[in-house]
């Protein structure tokens, strides 16, 4: 470390010193070897600028609680600077520092330190005290990559969706979102949630298998959407930091849960009832449902379809020759018009007729 810090001193004095030889050699003569060695110290210039300026093009943010982010424009090649300090309370205490619980070689030590940050390669810098090895204090260091924050760690969903998938059953303020990791980072982790809705932060909490998160809005579900929720989940693959944003009205994620108590009464009459989680009164919060039959042994995604049809009744005559069927009906917000629930679904074969549960 330390000769690396002298050799940037000596890049940055040699700088200052050619800069107005780089100036100057355009006034030089015309013969053929100083034109030449013109060429050679301008090729010489301007490589050693890149070299220093190079290693001072960083953004360097404090993202939370002893996590410091590093965004640099891309991996290869990159040096950042990064001062780290264990502690105010350390200020006159023999202090040394350790990378992912490694001494580091040559020693650091000093409350106050400066580590070179080569690529991807952070970590976490831990400070002790010499005397004992007591752990004081710890900065975590992770790099980003801007300004397109390109993204490895999440699988995409849809242009439309991006890489993060999020529902609700009601407007209660209560919705869920999940993600799918790459198969080569798997062992990625959320470090931080942030969700908000205008002035207002909104709760969340991981999900303890690392896939997804349950947040709470407090908006009374009465009042009209005026500001959508904006959501940012940031992920870590060792060193990698990568952030994933999502911004979405409650009423655009509502999807009502299967539809209980369906069953077959009178003839090919079918009834069903609202889902239990659906909002009260049905009057205001009110849904409308897709009936659909197919063919026996299709699903109810199939495209071979005997009858389609749409009603805000609960109960539907199937008015159809064919004794052999699958009977489906799923639900909508019949205003707010978002996501369809799933399926649900009868299977009529004569006079058997079987019911699936939710």
């Amino acid at each position: 470390m330390a000769d690396l810090e002298v050799k940037l001193e000596t890049q940055r004095q040699t700088r200052q010193t050619l800069s107005p030889i780089c100036f100057q050699v355009q006034h030089f003569g015309s013969s053929h070897g100083v034109k030449m060695q013109s060429l050679l110290l301008l090729v010489l210039c301007a490589g050693l600028c890149f070299a220093s300026s190079d290693i001072h093009q960083h953004n360097i943010q404090t993202l939370m609680d002893n996590v410091v982010v590093v965004r640099v424009p891309y991996a290869h090649g990159s040096m950042v600077e990064v001062p780290l300090t264990c502690g105010d309370t350390y200020e006159h205490k023999d202090v040394f520092w350790k990378k992912n619980g490694e001494e580091l070689t040559p020693a650091l030590q000093g409350n106050q330190i400066t580590v070179l940050v080569k690529e991807m390669k952070a970590g976490n810098y831990s400070c002790h005290l010499s005397s004992s090895g007591e752990h004081l204090n710890y900065t975590l260091i992770l790099v980003q990559l801007e300004p397109d924050n390109r993204t490895v760690i999440l699988e995409g969903n849809s242009p439309e969706e991006g890489h993060i998938h999020c529902s609700a059953m009601n407007y209660k303020g209560s919705f869920h979102c999940t993600w799918k990791k790459t198969q080569h980072r798997s062992h990625a982790a959320v470090l931080l949630v942030k969700a908000s809705r205008y002035l207002d932060e909104i709760s969340c909490v991981v999900d303890a298998d690392g896939s997804g998160i349950q947040c709470q809005d407090i908006d009374c579900p009465y009042k009209e959407e005026n500001n959508p929720i904006h959501l940012t989940i940031y992920m870590h693959s060792y060193s990698r930091l990568e952030a994933y944003t999502k911004s979405f009205y409650l009423r655009e994620i509502v999807r009502p849960e299967k539809l209980p108590n369906l069953h077959i009464s009178s003839g090919q009459v079918f009834s069903w009832a609202y889902p239990d989680t659906w909002e009260k009164p049905r009057t205001f919060f009110s849904l409308h449902f897709q009936v659909k039959v197919v063919h026996n042994g299709q699903s109810c995604n199939s495209d071979k379809i005997i009858l389609d049809n749409i009603t805000e009744e609960t109960k539907y005559d199937v008015n159809i020759k064919s004794k052999k069927y699958v009977f489906c009906v799923r639900a909508q917000d019949k205003y707010a018009r978002g996501p369809w629930s799933h399926w649900s679904q009868c299977i009529v074969n004569k006079n058997e007729v079987n019911c699936q549960l939710p």
